[in-house]
């Protein structure tokens, strides 16, 4: 019941943040937000390994900042193949992750807000699909479904009822099977991440 309640004054309560692009000042900030909300182990996982060394998709970096400015959400996408099609063709799609808001501000919808605006930025971006690990039952309500991604494994360990896909184009991901790989730009350049 706490859980209906809390959603309930987050939809009535005046916005206490904004949506933004990711810029180059905001990178400490979202990086102690990681640490202090996925812990030490977050560089473990496997979706890390899919990431590393990457630049994220262009347009795909986003921020939630609370009024004064300050970063209390986070989220990315990531350039990845999604295995290969029926007549073994790489799929294009975009791997989220990770999403990650700062516990003072759980329950405002700052998750939910951040998960709408990445997915209709990739959207608009025309991207195909994007897949995740994560809750289902919190990412459900937004599209994604493990049925998307059932032929389809991660580049290290990770939970099966826990890989998600939601496609933007209908069809995209069927008949996709294999593993997922990096095909992002590289970290590089400063231009580069100007781009992103």
């Amino acid at each position: 019941m706490a859980a209906i309640v809390d959603s309930v004054r987050a939809f009535f309560a005046p916005s206490a943040f904004v949506i933004d692009a990711e810029n180059p000042g905001d990178v400490v900030a979202r990086e102690n937000l990681l640490d202090r909300t996925m812990g030490p182990d977050r560089r473990r996982k496997s979706s890390e390994k899919l990431r590393s060394g990457r630049v994220p998709a262009a347009g795909l970096a986003l921020v939630a900042r609370d009024l004064d400015g300050h970063v209390i959400g986070t989220v990315r996408l990531w350039n990845v193949e999604a295995g290969v099609n029926h007549f073994g063709s790489p799929i294009d799609a975009l791997l989220l992750g990770p999403l990650a808001v700062d516990p003072t501000h759980e329950g405002k919808g700052v998750g939910g807000a951040l998960m709408r605006a990445a997915i209709l930025e990739a959207n608009k971006r025309e991207h195909g699909a994007i897949l995740l690990v994560g809750d289902a039952a919190y990412y459900e309500r937004f599209g994604f479904f493990a049925a998307k991604a059932q032929h389809l494994v991660m580049p290290g360990p990770f939970e099966r009822a826990r890989f998600l896909g939601l496609e933007l184009k209908d069809g995209w991901l069927e008949g996709a099977a294999g593993i997922l790989v990096a095909s992002g730009r590289k970290f590089g350049a400063a231009s580069e991440l100007k781009a992103a």
